[in-house]
């Protein structure tokens, strides 16, 4: 062991701890990510997913600013408002979030299936009426395509700003079109699968959206979440922080931000900006890596962009 090893290894088991205690793995019966061997999933070591994906900072920021965008929107707003315990329970939201995203991106073949064949059976369940009386379901096709694009917007958007600011326009497509799949599965309809697409797609939705007084209670509530880690506030602060950063500049004006918030903002990205390494180097043996040896290959090929992932679709 290095020099350098030896000093930064008490921190990467400290921070270990402190995101398992936060996201806990479900070893009772939970997805099994070292069989069937050679299974690659729904998506494949060669896939831009598995590396977008595999980043802790850019998922965790990323997930907390497509939860802001999501707020947006009345009728994906009010399922959350009439179905679910988030005033008591949001860090419970994000941990499904995140063991949904992680199953179906890593998990065998069957096993993200399974996942989505779950999810589409609660969707199923989920509807009502908006405050004003609109008619909503969680399995509504329009409604799917708005969670899944303002996801994975975030979660590249994460990527880029925490781990690789280069990454071209080619891979951003690849990303859309490899994880619209996914939405499909679920029902969704008309997912955008470039970024010119997405782009589009947020301009296209903007006359529906509205930041209104359930949207200012769910950020009410997220400001105040405790994350179960050591320094619950100040992690909190830096993730919210750093998830706020990679908000379009249309959802930052809609949502209000003040010019304290948008500093603070920015000073939270390069805080977690600079922390991220001690994230990746803690959490290097998590199922993005277990996935890696199903599939006979080395997790170092996550760190890796081969030229064909730099090429632009045609």
């Amino acid at each position: 062991m290095s020099l350098r090893d030896a000093l930064v290894a008490p921190a990467h088991g400290a921070v270990r701890r402190w995101v398992l205690r936060a996201f806990p793995r479900d070893r009772k019966g939970g997805i099994d990510y070292d069989h069937p061997e050679g299974d690659a999933g729904l998506f494949g070591p060669d896939s831009v997913t598995w590396r977008i994906h595999g980043d802790f900072a850019g998922m965790l920021s990323g997930g907390l600013c497509a939860l802001m965008l999501q707020t947006l929107h009345p009728r994906a707003l009010a399922g959350v408002w009439d179905h679910s315990n988030f005033r008591t329970d949001l860090i419970g939201r994000l941990r499904r979030t995140t063991a949904f995203v992680g199953g179906t991106t890593y998990a065998p073949t069957m096993a993200a299936h399974q996942l989505v064949d779950r999810v589409k059976a609660i969707h199923g369940k989920v509807s009502g009426t908006t405050a004003d009386g609109t008619a909503y379901a969680a399995d509504d096709p329009d409604l799917l395509t708005w969670v899944h694009v303002t996801e994975m917007y975030s979660f590249l958007a994460g990527y880029r700003r925490y781990r690789r600011h280069d990454l071209s326009a080619g891979i951003a497509d690849r990303y859309y079109d490899e994880t619209r799949r996914v939405a499909q599965a679920l029902g969704a309809r008309d997912v955008p699968s470039s970024e010119a697409a997405v782009e589009a797609y947020f301009a296209e939705r903007q006359t529906e959206l509205r930041f209104d007084e359930r949207s200012r209670e769910v950020l009410t509530v997220l400001a105040a979440i405790e994350l179960p880690v050591p320094m619950a506030g100040l992690s909190r602060e830096l993730f919210l922080g750093a998830g706020t950063a990679l908000l379009p500049a249309w959802a930052v004006e809609k949502l209000g931000r003040s010019p304290r918030q948008r500093a603070e903002a920015q000073f939270a990205a390069t805080a977690l900006r600079g922390l991220a390494p001690v994230f990746r180097g803690a959490l290097s043996e998590g199922v993005a890596a277990r996935s890696c040896r199903r599939v006979g290959r080395s997790p170092r090929l996550l760190d890796q962009w081969p030229p064909a992932l730099h090429e632009t679709r045609s």
